[in-house]
Parts: C-alpha cells; structure tokens; sequence
C-alpha cells in the first residue's frame, strides 16, 4: 500500500516513518553523468570553433543552478520571499578574493570559510526578520542586498577594493592539476551541481525537510504540531546562504575578477526567476529554469534587439497558464512497510462494527472495526478492538457496535451493547463470567436500552459480580 500527501504524509505507527520513494534509479542518474562527462569530448571531437564560448554558457548555467538551489531551500521549500540571495553569493566572492590575494590562501581551501562567513552573515541580518511574512519580507531582502552593494562599493575595512573590486584571483588547482581551460571548469562545476542535487535531496526527504513544508503550507498548524517556526526559518536561511558562499568562491575563481556591480538587484532577481519559472520547490525545475534563462537567451543572440521582447511574452503566458512553474514538485509517495501494506481483514458489517469484523488484525486498523469486533492484535487496537479486546464503544459479545469483553487486559471502557445473551460487562478487562455466552441472534430483537445499564447498582456494572 502506498500514500501520497504534498505535506503531511500518511498516518504512521509510533516510532516509524515510512521510507519515501526515492528519485530517479541509479542507472538514470548513471547515465545522466556519463552524458555530461561526455559533451566537452563531443565538442573538441566535432571540431566545433566556439565549443569553448558554449562550454563556458554550460558553466555559467550550472553556476545559476547551484544558486538557484540554494535559493529553493529557502523559497521552494520554506516558502519564504526572499530576493536578497545575491548578498550571500558576494560575501562568499569577497572573502576567497580576500584570503586569495592577501593571505596567499589557495581558493579551494577557502571554500568552507566563504561558506562559513556567509552563513554567519545570514543568522545577523535574518535573525531580527526571520517573523515576517510574504511582501514584508521581500522588501527588507532586497534592501540588504543593496546594503550590501553600496558597503563593497565604498572599500569597507580596504578590503573590497572599491568599485573597481579585486582582481587577480588565482586558478584553483585539484592534487597539482591547475584548472584554468572552460572544459576543466566544466567538470568542477558540474560535479558541485550533483553534490548540491544529492545534499539537498537528502535535506529534502529528513525530517527537517518535512518541517519546512510543513511551515510553507500553514505556519500556524505548524506551530499547533510543535514545530518552532522561527528556527526552521533561520536554519533555512543559513543553509541557502552557506551554499551561496560555495558558489561564490566558484564564481570567483572562474572569473577571477569581481566587482560590486556582479552581485546587483538584478542577480537576485534572476535567481528568483529561475525557482519560480521552474517549478517552486522541484530541482528539476531549478535546473529547467537555469537552461532556459541563463542559457536559452544566448541561441537567440542573434537576435539582439528582440530576444528580451519574446522571452517577457513567453513569461507572461506561463504566468497566466502555469503558475506553479514549469515541472512543479510532485507529491512525496511513502511506501508503508508491514503491517501497513496489508489487506484490511474482517467484514464490513456485523459483530465487528462498521469497518473491520472479527479479521486476524492484518489490515491498516487491525481488522478491528471503528466501533469494535473482536480483532486478532492490529496495528491500531485504539481505534477498535484490542488484542482480543473489547471496543472503544464496546458491547455484548454479539452486539451491533459491540465485540468481545475482553480478558484482564482488555480496554478499560468496556463493553456494553445490545444483541446476544448474557451479563454485560461495562468496564472492559474483566470477565463476564460463564453466563455471558453469545446466544443466537434474533432478526426482532431491538434496540439496547443503555438506560438500565446506567440506572443499575454497582454489582450489575461489574458483570453480575
């Protein structure tokens, strides 16, 4: 038995979560990378004069998408509006240019502490802003990249270099090799697009992952259920950023120059385009969204002067027809393990009440109906019978919402219903003595009058001891 839930997810037993399905089979993923390791092969064999000037569109679209990934923890999944992710690309730049060129530090080796300080960077800025909603939110964003431009642009500590930023970043280099071709680039790139694929799909599938959609979805219910909002907000925020600081000391090792002006508005605002084109919260929609905007509009560089003109039609249209994006995410299908992928067992009408009957306890509530039936030890007695049991809303052994009394470890509730012969047993777990064998059932007999067994003494409760 499977169940798909966008959020929630199916009912689970206590101590267990059904495992998700997973994504797409090793041998697709498999094939997938043997294809990209394969393209720059298939340009320098094809002999094309500008495989380098499309090897680089390649780099600059993975790029995107690893920003854009980043970028989809925070909107995709947490569903935060947030337009300022440009901020934490340019503390990640800033600070491999500044370890780089004045402490001689090699640019991979300043790949975690760009993450780091970006990172930190959004626990302060976030922190005081982490409560606001929607429109709120996204005007405050925008407003610290934008501090964040003007503080790179006036050379804050002499570290920034000014306007004119820092120039002469170094290569990085792998064990010696030095990479510095854009087919070398290509395979550093790519391969930090598939680690981000399989670090955020892992995020995706944990129970933090779960949290933060349920936080998209109904922050309120979220709160209601025990999660603090506030701090898987926060958490969010600074994974994206770290993230960023990675793709960051990537951009600035690629271009080995950078300026304020590279980490503008506008960035920010392409990498918004990129999730909310592609599908909000999928990464095959970040990765379509990252084709088509950063690597669809070199095709048509020809033409220049109305490229920009059909590619805002084509945005309006899909804005008007597919507003959830391009490939959305689709809903998260668990694979219950057993007892849960069984067959209900029991009948539906009769001694075991309205779902269930008097089954072995192999279905999802055990055999055992909604008001009771004798079950054979389900997966949730609560809900009917118990272990040979009586019925949350018990009766006598043959009753119409009723099931058996139940030995000493019975329901505490009892059972007290109409139909069949013999004492009743009002508290469950005790038994109702030798007298209390069903007798056969009457097609006349009516309805039980509970009033009496309210209005008895004490003695007649306790069944006829």
């Amino acid at each position: 038995m499977s169940f798909s839930s966008s959020v929630f997810g199916p009912p689970v037993s206590a101590g267990r979560v059904p495992a998700p399905s997973r994504g797409l089979p090793l041998p697709v993923l498999a094939a997938g990378a043997l294809l990209f390791f394969l393209i720059p092969v298939f340009f320098r064999a094809a002999g094309l004069v500008s495989a380098p000037y499309w090897l680089d569109v390649l780099n600059t679209v993975g790029l995107y998408a690893i920003l854009a990934l980043s970028l989809n923890v925070i909107l995709g999944h947490c569903g935060m509006f947030h337009m300022g992710h440009a901020a934490f690309f340019a503390v990640g730049a800033y600070v491999t240019a500044v370890l780089n060129l004045d402490y001689g530090w090699p640019v991979l080796w300043t790949l975690p502490v760009a993450g780091i300080a970006a990172g930190l960077f959004a626990a302060v800025v976030a922190g005081p802003i982490i409560h606001l909603r929607g429109d709120y939110l996204l005007i405050v964003t925008i407003g610290i990249v934008e501090i964040i431009r003007i503080a790179l642009t006036n050379d804050i500590f002499g570290l920034t270099g000014g306007p004119n930023g820092r120039m002469g970043i170094a290569r990085p280099s792998v064990f010696g090799f030095r990479i510095t071709r854009p087919q070398h680039f290509f395979y550093l790139i790519w391969f930090s697009v598939a680690v981000s694929l399989v670090m955020f799909r892992r995020l995706e599938l944990s129970r933090f992952g779960r949290a933060l959609k349920f936080i998209k979805e109904d922050p309120v219910a979220a709160e209601g259920i025990g999660i603090n909002t506030s701090r898987h907000k926060l958490l969010a925020f600074v994974i994206g950023a770290v993230w960023a600081g990675f793709a960051g000391t990537l951009y600035a090792a690629r271009m080995r120059t950078i300026s304020p002006d590279s980490f503008n508005f506008n960035e920010s605002v392409v990498l918004f385009t990129i999730v909310i084109l592609g599908g909000s919260g999928s990464q095959r929609g970040v990765l379509l969204g990252s084709f088509l905007i950063m690597g669809l509009p070199e095709l048509f560089r020809g033409f220049q002067n109305s490229r920009l003109l059909v590619f805002g039609a084509a945005m309006v249209v899909m804005m008007i027809f597919r507003p959830q994006g391009l490939l959305p995410s689709r809903p998260a299908s668990y694979h219950l393990p057993p007892p849960w992928d069984r067959q209900p067992g029991g009948g539906g009408a009769g001694p075991g009440g309205a779902f269930g009957g008097n089954g072995d306890g192999d279905g999802a509530f055990g055999g055992n109906g909604v008001f009771g039936g004798k079950g054979g030890g389900g997966a949730s007695g609560e809900n009917g019978g118990g272990n040979d049991g009586s019925a949350v809303n018990g009766g006598r052994p043959s009753g119409a919402i009723g099931g058996t009394a139940g030995d000493a470890d019975g329901d505490a509730r009892g059972s007290q219903g109409a139909g069949g012969a013999g004492a009743p047993a009002v508290r469950g777990g005790e038994d109702p003595g030798p007298s209390s064998a069903p007798a056969e059932p009457s097609g006349t007999e009516g309805p039980p009058d509970l009033s009496k067994a309210a209005d008895a003494p004490d003695g007649s409760r306790d069944g006829g001891r």
